[in-house]
Formats: structure tokens, C-alpha cells, sequence
């Protein structure tokens, strides 16, 4: 007898539609082996089995091929591994930044018939000192040397008279600036024994910001790179008459501190955070010992007398040798890695002016280590202090599982550069988070009469706020707004300029009345609505000259629970610094337009600076 071809259906996808086709299936090709298909039935036991087996095998497919695209990913280790793949790098804290004032005092001498300050009892404070708010609160480092003794026009040394006797100085009180990030420096070591191609080593700890340096116990730096495959790195060197004979010997006459050099690196290394929040370092895969060539031979070096010279190529080579090679980087071997890194940031590192005061001593050296009066030494050494008139900006906590998600399409969209204005938009927004972070940032192209004469002209200006320590909107630092210029200069093109500027900040507050509907409370419906409506004007879902759609505050409010009616809606500017709010006053009603308020022509956004009393309801009758 010919086999009978069996109807099968691919298109069952639950439960319920195994179940069904495995009984029509039984009815139809064993209709006299089997037809009792009541609920307790031995057959209706295996059935059901066959259909839960395949309902969850199916649940779990389909599970997976969504874990493929980052559009629809849920899992946050996916989202991390598809970011990095696309070259988004996730931030799991993001340091805060601001500029500190170093104070020390300085002794009076003659010289001649004048009096001046005795610059040999100058001190200098080591980059990466830790400054402390008092009680030991908030932790920032300086990135940078205090050198007292040292001024420019890049890095000027303010001198003021600080104490004076029968009209004469007797103290003079110096003053430098430094810019510092909030974190802590974290140590770990690693050692290696043997080469391990591709190699990992794990860092367990909370908030890491990133790393700070990595060092071999011989002595040897070992660059983080983008990816292996990247043996160039940007180094940066001081900026002296060694380094450059352009710049005079005095130390000024140049606009930059640092000299950015390009170097080719064979230690090297990639580091990735975890959803974990722990960060992985991964090493190269080549043998420092072993020369390329005679690793994967080039025909053109055959025979003409090189010490790793080939006389003739009679063997053949696999294609799998190039990963021995250093392309990739060498793998650590017979040394000890140690590893300096970065924990702290967050919102709370958006410390306020003033706060920052309590400098560690432990490192603080004389630049003359010769001094003739001990006793002067040490009231000198102790008049060291310190002061932030700003407040710090720029913290943030990690990236969302949908700003992964988002920022990683951008990201590679852009495809390191930026042309549009898209892209410099993604670019602001994933700046390193050692340099400060943008809260927000718009970007339009610049119109002809804003050109500024004998410049180059700029094709873009690009708009940017940033944070406070209560997540709430301030213009940017002017450090965050440098560090953004620098380093948007490495993607943007050769002839593109770009102007940075503060977009304006409007803060509001909400007015409404509605009717409850009966049997309901008053006052716990009206809480629901300031509720949703705070939700809604959640600062972090507002974008810069996003405009507020009456519209949608009516229905937002309609679909809470107990609310009959919404009778009006009102948006008010609150201007005042005395206040807390902004200074800028804004025309709220003149903007407003077919029940949508509109923002100005000068990018802006509006605010809700204080849901819990800029947010107003009233219950009214009907």
C-alpha cells in the first residue's frame, strides 16, 4: 500500500493550537485506531504532553530569534553584547565634573629694594589627588599637576597680597585652577604566566567609571583600544620646549597644554562592561618574541638576507597562523598586570559650590626641596586649601535598557563620524563619561548672518545642557562644553566648525481643574492625576524646543481612574533665581497656538522644576 501524504501544518504556535492539530491529525489518519478524546482519556494525556513540549520549545525559539535584534531585545546582557558589536560603548556611571580652586599661601621677601613673594616655598600637588567634600562625602581627583611655581597664559598662577605689616606685604596668598572628576582610584592585579591567545580577566566591582592606566611589572603601559585590531593610539604629552622647540622655553606662547601625538602600540587591550556592571579586559593574541614573518612569511622578504629570511617556500602556511601574529595585539606573559581604575560618579556626584574642601596632603611636595626654615615649611605646607565656587555637573547614572537600545542604533548609524545633525546629536550625547555627560542636546544648521568675519565659518550650532546633583536641568560647565569641542573634533570633517552654545531652560508649572466622578475620593483621584502628569513631565523624557501639546495633558488626564471631566489646563512661566527657577521670563500664552505651546526661536525646553508644588489641581463642580 503507497504512503499516505500527511497534511502537516508548520503554523501552530501555542498550547491550544498543538493540542488541536494533533486531535484533527488522529481523527484523520487513525480514525479507527483511536477516537476517544474526552479529557481524562490515556490519549488526551500524551496529547497534551506532545502540545506542552511544543508550546514551550516554540516559546523559547521565538524567544531567542527576538534576543537577535537589538530593536527587540529584552535582555540586558544581550543588549550589552549587541552594543559593543555595533560600537556603542554602555555606561554604567557617569562622573561628574568641575573646576577647583588651590590656594596656598606664600611668604614675602625682599629682592632689592621691592617686595616679593618667596617662590622657592611654592608646592606642588600631583595629578590624580583625591578632594574630598567635608566629612567625607563626594570624592574627586584633579587630572591634572598644580604646579605653583609655574604660570602661563594657559595655566595662569592668580598672586594676591594676603597679609601685610606697617604697610608692607608680608604674606601673598597664590591661586590655581584645576578641573576634577568625581571618582575614586581602585588598584587590582593580574598575573600571567604562559601566553593565552585572547585572554580575559574580570574586574567585580560597583560603579566602575573606567580605567585609568594599566602597567606591567616591567614597567611597560598597555594601552585600552576601541578594538584589537587598532594599533594606533592619540597620546598625549606635555606641552614643553623639549617636546617642541615652537614653544618658548618659558612655557608660554602656545594655546595648548598638551601635545596629542599618534603612537603604534603592540600591548594592548579592549574592556567591556557587563550587565552586571563589572567590566571585562580582554588582551591580544601574539607572541612578543615572534616576528610576523615568521609567522605568516611574506614572498617579497624570501631570500634577501633578513635574519628571519626564508631561503624558499616549501611548506605550507595556514591562514589560521595570521591570529598568532601581533596583529591583534601581543597576550600578556611572566608578568603582573596592574590595573588603576575609576569607581564613583552618579547623580549624587553633582555635589554643590563649596562643598568640595578637604585636599589629601599625602603627595604634596616643595619644588625646592632645600628650604632654610623647617618651621615656615610646614605653616606653608598646611595653608594648603581648596574651593569649588561652581557647582559640579555632568554626573549621571548608567544608561537604561532602552538608552543601550537607542543610543546603540545611532551610534551605528553614524559609523564614527559625524555629518548630519543626527549624528553630532549621537556623538554629544555618547561622550566619554570621564569628560562630563550632556543631558540633552539639539543641533540646526547656522544661518548666514550669524558667520563670524575672518573665522572659519561654522555649518552647525550645536545646543547642550546638562545636570544638577538633583537631576534637574543647568547649562552645561564650561569644561563639559570644551571637553565636547575636542572631542567632537575627532569624528567631525575636515572642514566642518561647529559652535557649542547654552540652550535656554523655561521653567513652568501646571495648572488644573477637574470634576470627579461620584462615589469617588477627591483627593486621592486629584494625587493620581499630579501623579501622571508628573510622570509625563519627567524631565528625562523632554527633549530641547519639544513643544506641549494641551491636547495630550487633557487625555492623559481623562484616562485616570475617577476623573469625569478635565475643565481646563494652564501652563505658567516661573522666572526668578531667587526662586530656584530659571531667569529667563517666557510668553507662555503668546505662544501658545491651537492649544499648543510653542517654543521660542532660540532653542529651549521647558521644565517642571518642582513637580511636588509646580504641579496644582483642584476638584471642581460640574
Amino acid at each position: 500500500m503507497a504512503e499516505l501524504n500527511r497534511d502537516i501544518r508548520y503554523i501552530d504556535r501555542d498550547f491550544n493550537d498543538f493540542r488541536n492539530s494533533l486531535i484533527e491529525y488522529s481523527k484523520t489518519y487513525f480514525p479507527n485506531t483511536y477516537n476517544d478524546f474526552t479529557p481524562d482519556s490515556t490519549g488526551m494525556l500524551f496529547i497534551e504532553m506532545a502540545s506542552y513540549v511544543g508550546d514551550v520549545l516554540s516559546f523559547y525559539l521565538d524567544n531567542q530569534v527576538q534576543e537577535t535584534f537589538i530593536q527587540y531585545a529584552r535582555e540586558e546582557q544581550n543588549l550589552f553584547n549587541m552594543a559593543y558589536m555595533l560600537g556603542y560603548h554602555p555606561k554604567v556611571t557617569t562622573a561628574a565634573s568641575v573646576n577647583i580652586d588651590f590656594y596656598q599661601q606664600l611668604p614675602a621677601k625682599t629682592s632689592g629694594s621691592t617686595i616679593i613673594p618667596d617662590f622657592d616655598y611654592t608646592l606642588l600637588i600631583p595629578e590624580n589627588t583625591a578632594v574630598n567634600s567635608a566629612g567625607g562625602g563626594s570624592g574627586f581627583i584633579i587630572e591634572d599637576v598644580v604646579d605653583f611655581s609655574f604660570s602661563s597664559s594657559m595655566d595662569p598662577t592668580e598672586v594676591s597680597v594676603y597679609q601685610i605689616s606697617s604697610g608692607e606685604p608680608t604674606g601673598y596668598l597664590l591661586k590655581k585652577t584645576r578641573k576634577a572628576i568625581s571618582s575614586t582610584i581602585q588598584t587590582e592585579t593580574f598575573p600571567f604566566t604562559s601566553g593565552v591567545r585572547f585572554d580575559v580577566r574580570n574586574i567585580n566591582a560597583s560603579n566602575i567609571i573606567g580605567i585609568l592606566d594599566v602597567f606591567d611589572s616591567e614597567g611597560n603601559e598597555w594601552y585600552e583600544v576601541p578594538n584589537l585590531a587598532q594599533e594606533n593610539v592619540f597620546d598625549t604629552i606635555r606641552n614643553t620646549n623639549t617636546n617642541d622647540p615652537n614653544v618658548p622655553d618659558d612655557g608660554e606662547g602656545n594655546d595648548s597644554p598638551y601635545l596629542l601625538q599618534l603612537k603604534q602600540v603592540q600591548r594592548r587591550f579592549v574592556s567591556r562592561f557587563q550587565s552586571s556592571g563589572s567590566l571585562q579586559l580582554q588582551f591580544g593574541s601574539g607572541n612578543f618574541g615572534d616576528n610576523d614573518e615568521e609567522i605568516v612569511p611574506n614572498p617579497d622578504n624570501v631570500g634577501i638576507g633578513l635574519p628571519f629570511e626564508k631561503t624558499r617556500l616549501t611548506t605550507a602556511f595556514s591562514p589560521l597562523n595570521f591570529i598568532f601574529t601581533n596583529t591583534y595585539g601581543i597576550a600578556p606573559a611572566n608578568t603582573t598586570l596592574t590595573v588603576r581604575y575609576l569607581t564613583g560618579g552618579g547623580i549624587s556626584s553633582n555635589v554643590e559650590s563649596g562643598a568640595l574642601t578637604d585636599t589629601d596632603n599625602t603627595n604634596i611636595v616643595f619644588n625646592n626641596s632645600n628650604l632654610p626654615d623647617s618651621n615656615l615649611a610646614n605653616f606653608i605646607f598646611n595653608s594648603i586649601s581648596s574651593n569649588n565656587p561652581a557647582a559640579a555637573s555632568g554626573g549621571q547614572d548608567g544608561d537604561s535598557v532602552e538608552e543601550i537600545r537607542q543610543n546603540t542604533l545611532g551610534n551605528y548609524q553614524n559609523q564614527l563620524r559625524t555629518v548630519t545633525k543626527e549624528d553630532y546629536l549621537i556623538r554629544a550625547l555618547s561622550m566619554p563619561p570621564n569628560l562630563g555627560t550632556v543631558a540633552m542636546a539639539y543641533a540646526e544648521s547656522v544661518k548666514v548672518g550669524d558667520y563670524e568675519a575672518g573665522t572659519l565659518p561654522a555649518i552647525l550650532d550645536l545646543y547642550v545642557l546638562s545636570y544638577d546633583g538633583d537631576t534637574k536641568l543647568r547649562t552645561a560647565s564650561s569644561i563639559i562644553k570644551r571637553n565636547l569641542k575636542t572631542y567632537l573634533s575627532e569624528y567631525r570633517m575636515i572642514n566642518d566648525a561647529i559652535n557649542i552654545k547654552d540652550a535656554f531652560i523655561i521653567n513652568i508649572g501646571v495648572i488644573f481643574n477637574i470634576v470627579v466622578r461620584p462615589n469617588y475620593n477627591n483627593n486621592e483621584t486629584l494625587t493620581k492625576c499630579i501623579v501622571v502628569l508628573t510622570e509625563y513631565f519627567n524631565i528625562k523624557n523632554w527633549q530641547i524646543n519639544q513643544p506641549i501639546i494641551l491636547g495630550d495633558l487633557y487625555l492623559l488626564l481623562d484616562r485616570v481612574e475617577g476623573v469625569q471631566t478635565v475643565k481646563n489646563i494652564s501652563i505658567d512661566n516661573l522666572a526668578g533665581t531667587n526662586l530656584g527657577y530659571s531667569e529667563y521670563a517666557y510668553d507662555v500664552i503668546g505662544a501658545t497656538i491651537d492649544d499648543v505651546v510653542y517654543p521660542s526661536i532660540d532653542p529651549m525646553v521647558f521644565e517642571v522644576k518642582f513637580p511636588n508644588t509646580d504641579i496644582k489641581g483642584r476638584v471642581v463642580p460640574l
